[in-house]
């Protein structure tokens, strides 16, 4: 059977009810560990993205050792349960194992589902495959939050993992239907090993300039979160529905961006791009404090977003282009844990800068820095001799 764009649009709609429900589970549950301790939300964030951190290697091995669609539908169930489970913890220390667990599907299904990706286009170019994908996930940033808030607060954490169990079957489901199968066949010699992800996207110049900077970037935009929260109530004394309004600015430039912008951008400047988009966020939270108004965040976190879609499917462009395909599975648990392990290191960051220098203060100096390391990756890219898109390094 042939592969057809309409598949790939199936999968990103499964995809964007998945991440609904994700939010939908991430909130209750975040909401219930709060009632427990304060510090419930952190320690619950901590292990749902760690295991993304430390079990990165494994995770993308499974991926390139296995047939990569069965993987994924496994990994799906598996999450199903485990969230079904999660509808009658009470304690929090269940609560924290059983969302430790859960990180570990995540792991591996999102290195799947990128490695799938490829073999879904169509007829479609990469960049736009990446863009329809990366707007399936910024939907669920639209519709997610708010969802949650009503399933949270009308009917309880049990039903919103019910809900969230409900997701993952589903996209099980579409991944059963779906007509492709990757199976990367290795020599005995040649086995895939789990600290090859890392090797993968730092040996190859572009990706690793790309990837080092964007990571520095990230760390301090994840520790700018908290400023968010603290500029609005503090400098702007906004309430949460307003305050919603500007996370939903935000996230409908991701989706916007990410098709609108990323999906047609030339594969030879896709780095570039990638890093333009990184230091667009940065910049967009450097600048609006200097007026303290309202209006001018709402408009400077929807230009963010802008700049989020547009590097988050450029970094998943550039690993499908300049890594060999029988290693995506280790790229891309590679790359999730990169991500995931710099947000996990701003969470402290982010607390400490909000008491030091407030939430203005966190803005500018947060914002300023990840736009100032995405810049200079972007003079460093200049410099280097560009590469073979699927770098030969990294197929021998």
């Amino acid at each position: 059977m042939a592969v057809h764009d309409r598949h790939l649009r199936v999968l990103a709609a499964a995809i964007a009810v998945s991440a609904i429900g994700d939010w939908v589970a991430v909130i209750a549950l975040g909401f219930r560990a709060n009632e427990i301790w304060d510090g419930g939300v952190a320690l619950l964030l901590i292990c749902l993205w760690s295991p993304s951190v430390l079990l990165a290697g494994h995770a993308g091995v499974v991926v390139d050792r296995l047939e990569t669609r069965t993987v994924a539908v496994v990994a799906g169930l598996f999450q199903a349960a485990v969230a079904a489970t999660l509808a009658f913890a009470s304690s929090l220390g269940a609560i924290l194992v059983l969302a430790f667990v859960l990180g570990i599907g995540v792991a591996i299904a999102s290195a799947a589902e990128f490695a799938l990706v490829p073999l879904l286009v169509g007829s479609r170019p990469l960049e736009k495959a990446n863009g329809l994908v990366e707007s399936a996930r910024g939907l669920g940033f639209v519709v997610g939050p708010a969802l949650a808030g009503v399933v949270a607060g009308s009917a309880g954490t049990r039903y919103a993992m019910v809900a969230d169990a409900a997701t993952f079957l589903l996209i099980a489901a579409v991944l059963t239907a779906l007509p492709v199968r990757r199976r990367v066949v290795h020599a005995a010699e040649a086995k895939p090993r789990a600290r090859e992800g890392l090797q993968l996207l730092f040996s190859e110049r572009v990706l690793a300039v790309t990837l080092g900077t964007g990571a520095v970037g990230l760390v301090f935009m994840s520790a700018s979160i908290p400023g968010d929260f603290a500029y609005a109530a503090n400098s702007l004394g906004v309430g949460k529905l307003a305050f919603g309004f500007v996370l939903t600015a935000w996230a409908v430039g991701m989706v916007a961006a990410s098709n609108l912008i990323a999906a047609r951008i030339p594969p030879a400047l896709v780095a570039t791009t990638t890093l333009l988009g990184a230091a667009a966020q940065g910049l967009a939270k450097f600048a609006a404090p200097f007026w303290q108004l309202y209006a001018v965040m709402v408009v400077a976190w929807a230009i963010g977003g802008m700049g989020h879609g547009i590097k988050n499917t450029g970094f998943r462009t550039l690993i499908h282009r300049r890594v060999s395909p029988d290693r995506h599975g280790r790229a891309f648990a590679a790359f999730n844990g990169l991500r995931n392990g710099a947000e996990l290191a701003a969470l402290g960051g982010g607390a400490l800068l909000v008491s030091t220098v407030g939430g203005r203060g966190t803005l500018w100096i947060a914002g300023g820095v990840s736009a100032v390391a995405a810049l200079a990756g972007v003079v460093a890219l200049g410099t280097l001799r560009d590469q073979p898109e699927a770098a030969a390094a990294n197929a021998s």
